[in-house]
């Protein structure tokens, strides 16, 4: 659709402007009227961050044409506060601490708003579903439901305005309720985050990415993608000046793709262009021929040998291998009266952050690279980066803008060096806002894992021998494994007292989507493998889950399987509090059941789909469950 005039009211004034018609009514509040409140977290109409008031009507932005706004009154969350007096709503956001990251926050007070404006006496299970398009990945969403009935109460006059005063610290603020500073700006959406940022002169950058897994690449042809109008730069692996490679751990990744590519997603050239359309159409005019290679998913056949080698330097494709060792466990096994073997699998998990990866880069008037982005590891970053263009360190800078959900995810450094370089090509600023699509298929994910898990114990619950072995699936590139397996290892054994351990713990490359930091940092899937085990255990031995915990707990003074000295162990206050507040005593299906004749102890329930078989050794009648 060609250019066109279009009128509108909006927050109370009116605006005439010529716009594209191609335009969504989010692009042209956000881009045109530099009204950043209103965010772009799916573009697809399912996560509510665009959220604003046509003609009074709560409305997707991300979904609308602007041509359909044209003659309506719009109403973004920074009208809501154009007074600079923050509505009841909002200071009830900022009351409870219902904002954490703060991205989602302006889509939830518009759709509280909304839902008050229309029933002002709502029901907390009403609220709840009108709140229902608006997600959150921070909170848990009791806080943000607290903060609306909070609101529809003052606003109904139920209660006087002082629920939403803050309350005193007392004599300390330790242990008691106080308000976030930066709540304000997040409620009233004035704070910007880096796909909010512009500058004079600024350029926007779009990623050619592999469509294969695994391939070698002959040859890049960007002089098409060049010579197009309003193109500034095109950028490949051969514009770096420095020591290509970042990671946490091992610096095995380039800036994009040098030689082969390893996943489907990576990238492999960068445009930097007037705008936005003009990138992404300059991206079709990159010619790159590849030479397709044999690929691997699963990392059991990664570690084969003659399975495809994906870094030189780990010819067995494997990034990290934890052993831990205590103790005796062929003794530990031989005393054991039952032996439980399980396997336990988890998947791939996607941080699912509403703010999708963004960054602006520019020189500055002194030649210092500087990166505005939400890193989570910004010193580390800066001393790759400096590494990478063959700068000083004081010749690089980074900024922390404010980080819309990380949870682990924005630790890596995936794209702060395209920026970088792009900058440094145009002596122009240079932003890239990646859409929901490519934040998914090109960063890192959570650690699939495969946990076998061996454990013996004696009749009375007592652990006599652990055996864990874990692989998980790398990825492409190392970035955070090395430090999920120690994590792992450490923590593979729970919080209990074992005095015979093995402990293997293996992250293996593989032509998947790179694995990276995720929320426990790989204590989750050891967790789950040895929460889950102890409660088969103790459906074996007839005995209550929380007594079997209690019989192998950790107290003050243990020591770990990694030869830490526990100075105060609470784990038995947490299993009370768990148990109590979980109404376990008062009625909770009993764990014990029928008597099992052939355990010859207290009586089991038959688990469900768990085969079983006898061992017989030293006399002694075992129990392994296949």
């Amino acid at each position: 659709m060609s250019d066109f005039k279009l009128d509108m009211e909006v927050n109370g004034r009116r605006v005439s402007k010529h716009t594209a018609g191609h335009l969504r009514l989010l692009d042209f509040i956000r881009d045109e009227l530099d009204l950043t409140g209103t965010k772009e977290g799916c573009g697809a109409g399912e996560c509510g961050t665009c959220s604003v008031f046509v003609d009074g009507k709560l409305v997707k932005s991300c979904l609308m044409p602007v041509a359909k706004a044209n003659g309506a009154k719009i109403e973004t969350i920074e009208g809501l506060a154009g007074t600079g007096v923050l509505t009841p709503v909002q200071r009830a956001f900022h009351k409870t601490g219902a904002s954490q990251c703060g991205y989602c926050i302006p889509g939830m007070v518009m759709a509280a708003t909304s839902a008050l404006r229309e029933n002002p006496g709502a029901s907390a299970e009403e609220l709840k579903e009108r709140l229902g398009g608006n997600i959150c990945r921070c909170t848990g969403y009791t806080k943000i439901f607290e903060a609306v009935e909070i609101a529809r109460d003052v606003i109904a006059g139920r209660v006087g305005t002082q629920a939403l005063e803050p309350e005193g610290a007392g004599d300390s603020y330790i242990g008691n309720n106080v308000r976030r500073l930066d709540a304000p700006s997040k409620v009233s959406g004035r704070l910007r985050y880096a796909g909010d940022m512009t500058m004079p002169h600024m350029l926007h950058m779009q990623v050619l990415r592999s469509p294969h897994a695994h391939a070698r690449i002959v040859s890049i042809d960007t002089s098409e993608a060049e010579a197009m109008p309003g193109v500034e730069c095109v950028i490949t692996a051969d514009d770096v000046p420095g020591e290509d490679g970042f990671g946490v751990f091992v610096h095995d990744q380039p800036i994009m793709a040098r030689g082969s590519v390893r996943y489907v997603g990576e990238g492999i050239a960068a445009v930097a262009a007037e705008n936005v359309e003009t990138a992404r159409r300059a991206l079709s005019k990159i010619h790159v021929a590849y030479e397709e290679l044999p690929a691997i998913f699963d990392p059991e056949e990664a570690m084969q040998p003659g399975a495809p080698v994906i870094h030189e330097y780990a010819s067995d494709n494997i990034v990290k291998h934890i052993p831990i060792r205590k103790g005796d466990v062929k003794k530990g096994f031989a005393e054991a009266d039952l032996i439980v073997e399980e396997t336990y699998q988890t998947q791939q998990v996607e941080h699912a952050y509403l703010e999708p990866e963004a960054g602006i880069a520019y020189v500055d008037h002194d030649d210092v690279v500087t990166v505005i982005s939400p890193s989570q590891n910004i010193t580390h970053h800066r001393h790759m980066l400096a590494k990478i263009i063959d700068k000083p360190i004081n010749k690089v800078r980074f900024i922390m803008s404010p980080v819309g959900g990380g949870f682990g995810g924005k630790e890596d450094m995936i794209y702060q060096g395209m920026l970088a370089l792009a900058a440094m090509k145009t002596h122009r600023p240079v932003r890239l806002v990646y859409t929901r699509e490519e934040s998914i298929i090109s960063t890192a994910k959570r650690h699939p894992a495969r946990i076998t898990y061996k454990m013996g114990l004696k009749n009375d619950g007592k652990i006599t021998a652990i055996q864990f072995h874990m692989v998980s699936d790398g990825g492409a590139y190392g970035m955070s494994t090395e430090g999920v397996m120690r994590k792992a290892a450490i923590l593979s054994c729970g919080p209990y007292d074992v005095a015979n351990v093995q402990i293997d713990t293996i992250g293996v490359y593989t032509n998947n989507t790179p694995s990276g930091a995720f929320r426990t940092f790989g204590a989750m899937q050891a967790q789950f493998a040895t929460e889950s085990h102890l409660d088969i255990c103790a459906e074996r031995l007839g005995l209550d889950p929380f007594e079997i915990r209690r019989i192998n707990m950790m107290r003050d003074g243990a020591f770990t399987h990694t030869k830490q000295k526990l100075g105060s162990v609470s784990l038995d206050e947490v299993l009370t509090a768990a148990e109590t507040s979980s109404g376990w005593e008062a009625g909770a299906p009993d764990m014990r059941g029928p008597a099992r004749k052939d355990l010859g102890g207290p009586g089991t329930r038959e688990p469900c789909s768990l085969g079983a078989r006898f061992e017989a050794s030293s006399g002694k009648s075992k129990r392994q469950v296949a």
